[in-house]
């Protein structure tokens, strides 16, 4: 299970493992605003499993972006085929394109890599996409954010209940 932690003002920051959830309040860095109905037992402790804990302190960090994750680059590429504009229901349907091949010297990061239907991949091979005759949509890009849930609604997961009074999402609550 994991656990929704919020800023201070009670915004979403990010998601962390319940494990993590409940080191950071044994080391008074939270404090558990929500719980699941789950307990966690020790030899000579029982707590229940944190949902949705809040920041003690204010949090500074630098922000360096989304990582580069499948899954962010899904979200960055709006699971689609960057050369034909395919959804297919899966994400599993779409594979990583290297945009200058890996052969030719391309690197796996942001600004060369995109999504691209199995066809598309098989047609483009070792080629760029001019020697292929191929048009990106978008130019890859680095992102400076990506939508916070969209992940887990788009991806299969589906928000905890306990994180429904937290996360808004398109105006509305969730």
């Amino acid at each position: 299970m994991d656990t929704l932690v919020l800023s201070q003002g009670y915004a979403p920051l990010h998601v962390v493992s319940w494990q993590k959830a409940v080191t950071m309040c044994f080391d008074g860095k939270v404090e558990v605003v929500s719980e699941y109905d789950e307990d966690i037992r020790s030899v000579s402790l029982t707590i229940k499993m944190p949902a949705v804990v809040r920041l003690v302190r204010t949090h500074r960090f630098v922000h360096r972006g989304p990582r580069f994750t499948r899954s962010n680059v899904l979200l960055r590429d709006d699971m689609t085929c960057q050369y034909c504009g395919a959804t297919p229901r899966s994400s599993r349907k779409l594979n990583f394109d290297h945009v200058v091949p890996r052969a030719r010297g391309g690197k796996t990061c942001w600004e060369n890599i995109v999504t691209a239907c199995i066809a598309c991949n098989s047609k483009k091979g070792c080629r760029t996409p001019d020697e292929a005759g191929m048009t990106l949509r978008r130019v890859p890009t680095r992102p400076r954010s990506l939508p916070f849930f969209h992940a887990r609604l788009s991806l299969g997961g589906g928000i905890p209940d306990a994180w429904k009074s937290f996360v808004y999402w398109n105006g509305a609550m969730v």
